[in-house]
């Protein structure tokens, strides 16, 4: 049986610098005549997914939340609240486009924090402001906020009481000296472009990926770099990636290139490279679909940062059925945006 936190010591500490929202993950094992149900609808439900906006099969509640009544808002939530990671954002159709839809949900998810987390100070320490839902990766949760509770477990807010040093098996903060057995960070991670550019990829004149990125990271179709032939990137940045069912994401991409190497193949051509042109007016495409967003609003992971300071939204937020459109689109018109020798 894998422990719950807070049962894997005697004493643990949560040094917190940023709250997150984290909604129910609404794990539970189906039942067998859920599973038979299932099954006659499965290549329908897949299909779905692949045309859906976030590449799931069930889209968002019909309406917008600052539009319905109260007591219609509280019910929806509910309804939508332990549906993982994306449920409560599927509420609405507005949830991530409209601010003041979107601090309805927002206020309804600290609300929850605060019926679960018995001491005030933890539950304010632990409750987002600031920023809108979901612009932030939410995160989905089994026992979190219920482990605040426990006598063993404390919580510590970084941004009152930040990190000095850690020197002799201590964490020592600006108030005092927490002595440790072990500390596990979990201090976030270099998404979407880090695992690329830590291959020693070099394109035309030997530039490197890791260094023409430093300007923020570009691409067309979030599929191939201009100036690097021959090279695919999967769920890369300028795709929907990690704001879509990643599994149908990767899906697409895999099919597409290899649809691609087989014309290539078969009209006898060697390099295919993504056009400049191409590759700008896809990422001016990619960063207006953000602005028309509230995830610009927050500092987070799905931000790229150029050389100069600027941020870069890197993910494809147009939709996960019309990105595939897209890339269908190009394929058609014989690999428009490419360049192919």
């Amino acid at each position: 049986m894998t422990p719950k936190l807070g049962e894997i010591a005697a004493s643990l500490t949560v040094f917190q610098r940023t709250p997150s929202f984290a909604v129910p993950a609404g794990n539970r094992p189906l039942k067998p005549d859920e599973q038979d149900a299932l099954m006659p609808r499965m290549a329908d439900l897949r299909e779905q997914a692949r045309n859906s906006p976030l590449g799931w099969f069930d889209g968002p509640g019909p309406g917008t939340a600052k539009a319905d009544t109260p007591e219609g808002r509280t019910r929806r939530f509910e309804e939508y609240w332990a549906g993982g990671t994306t449920g409560l954002l599927r509420a609405y159709e507005d949830l991530l486009f409209d601010e003041e839809s979107n601090a309805f949900a927002a206020e309804f998810a600290r609300g929850k924090i605060a019926e679960v987390v018995k001491d005030e100070q933890t539950a304010r320490r632990m409750t987002p402001t600031g920023y809108p839902i979901g612009s932030r990766r939410l995160c989905s949760e089994i026992g979190y906020y219920e482990a605040m509770n426990r006598d063993n477990v404390r919580l510590v807010d970084l941004r009152e009481e930040p990190v000095i040093e850690i020197d002799g098996g201590a964490l020592v903060t600006q108030d005092g000296r927490y002595p440790l057995d072990a500390l596990v960070f979990a201090t976030g991670f270099d998404a979407m472009t880090g695992a690329i550019k830590a291959i020693d990829i070099a394109g035309r004149g030997g530039i490197k990926l890791a260094e023409e990125w430093t300007d923020g990271p570009r691409s067309y179709l979030g599929l191939a770099v201009s100036g690097f032939p021959n090279l695919f990137t999967v769920i890369g940045p300028g795709s929907p990636s990690v704001l879509s069912n990643v599994v149908v994401s990767i899906e697409q991409h895999v099919e597409w290139i290899a649809d691609c190497l087989d014309a290539l193949r078969a009209k006898g051509a060697t390099t295919i490279e993504a056009t400049e042109s191409a590759e700008q007016s896809w990422m001016e495409h990619v960063d207006q679909a953000a602005r028309l967003t509230l995830f610009p609003r927050s500092d987070s992971w799905y931000l790229g940062r150029t050389r100069d300071g600027r941020k870069v939204f890197m993910p494809y937020v147009g939709g996960v059925g019309a990105y595939r459109a897209r890339c269908t689109g190009a394929a058609r018109e014989g690999y428009a945006g490419f360049k192919i020798d």
